[in-house]
């Protein structure tokens, strides 16, 4: 299987903003230990929705990120930051 593309939307509650940050921060830098690639990262002017486009060349690879253990280190930032996060999985649309 081929490259993946990822759509994630990350609802952030006011009081959570600085801690997912964090987490985000901390989290988006082991990308390219999985070979993926943040291709967009968009955020609400409130700072309270953001919008991620991610790739992958494979699904291994992105299940390898989302198996990291450093990721799961973090995990505790996303859980008290309330956030919450809609993945898809999307493609490219052909004209």
């Amino acid at each position: 299987m081929g490259r993946v593309v990822y759509v994630l939307v990350i609802h952030i509650p006011a009081d959570g903003v600085q801690i997912f940050q964090r987490y985000e921060s901390a989290v988006l830098a082991l990308l390219p230990d999985h070979q993926g690639r943040l291709d967009r990262r968009l955020r609400s002017e409130d700072q309270r929705t953001e919008v991620h486009l991610v790739t992958f060349p494979s699904v291994e690879h992105f299940e390898s990120y989302r198996n990291d253990p450093r990721r799961a280190e973090q995990s505790h930032l996303l859980e008290t930051s309330g956030a919450r996060i809609e993945l898809y999985d999307v493609a490219d649309v052909a004209d």
